[in-house]
This record gives structure tokens, C-alpha cells and sequence, in this order.
């Protein structure tokens, strides 16, 4: 094979692979196979989830701390009062208090990790479109 024949076989492999990368398969599906698995997200339902991530974190930290206070001081006077459950309620209030703090605490992540998604998506947006228009620039000034 010459280098004339390799060279012309280069150029069309490359132009078929830039026709594959700027089209859609016919099955629907883009990279991982089926379709079925593809995640699609928009901005919309990043919001309501962090919204709902941020009303169950004001819910919780109002609601799930109701009992802290009476549950601690049935503990402390079971104990004073010599009675073996004492200890266990003690338990209990702690138990609740580290889960109730892991929970609030996912919530709190949640909320803030899909804010900074959704205004991270839209710099992204940004920058591409801007990218785009440049690149569009660049193509018609070179033809």
C-alpha cells in the first residue's frame, strides 16, 4: 500500500468517525448501549430535589429534636433514682441524637451538592455556547 492509498484511507476513516460523533444512533441510545440505563436530569428536577432535601432539613432540625430535652431528663431521673432502665433511655436519646445529626447532616449535603450542580450545569451551558459561537466564528472565517 502506498502512502497516497493510506493517507486516503486515514481521511475516511476520520470523516466517518466525526459523522458518528455528530449524530444519534438509530436506537435512541447514546454511549452506554441500550437506552434503558441513560440518565437524563433536568435542571427542574435537580431544583425540586434540593428543595425538597432543604424542607426536610428545616423539618427535621425543628421536629426531630422535640424529644431530646424530655428524653434526657427521664434518663437522668431514672438514673438518680436508682432504676437499671435509666441507663438504657440514656442510650436511646444518644442513639437518636447521632442519627438524627447524620441525617441532617445528608439532607444539608443534598441540598447544597444539587444547588451547586444546577448552577454549575449553567456556567457549563455558558462556556459551551460561548465555545460553540467562537468555533462557528473560526470555521467561517477559514472557509
Amino acid at each position: 500500500m502506498t502512502f497516497e492509498q493510506e493517507w486516503v484511507e486515514l481521511r475516511e476513516a476520520a470523516k466517518r468517525t466525526a459523522m458518528q460523533i455528530d449524530s444519534i444512533p438509530a436506537d435512541g441510545g447514546g454511549g452506554g448501549g441500550g437506552g434503558e440505563y441513560d440518565l437524563v436530569v433536568n435542571r427542574d428536577d435537580l431544583g425540586a430535589i434540593g428543595n425538597d432535601a432543604y424542607d426536610l432539613l428545616g423539618r427535621l432540625a425543628k421536629e426531630g429534636d422535640i424529644a431530646r430535652s424530655s428524653t434526657f431528663d427521664a434518663a437522668t431521673a431514672l438514673t438518680n433514682g436508682n432504676f437499671v432502665s435509666g441507663s438504657a433511655v440514656l442510650k436511646v436519646h444518644d442513639f437518636w441524637q447521632t442519627h438524627l445529626k447524620t441525617l441532617l447532616d445528608s439532607c444539608a449535603q443534598i441540598s447544597n451538592h444539587l444547588d451547586y450542580s444546577k448552577a454549575q450545569h449553567a456556567k457549563d451551558e455558558a462556556k459551551i455556547g460561548g465555545d460553540l459561537q467562537r468555533i462557528s466564528v473560526l470555521t467561517e472565517y477559514m472557509k
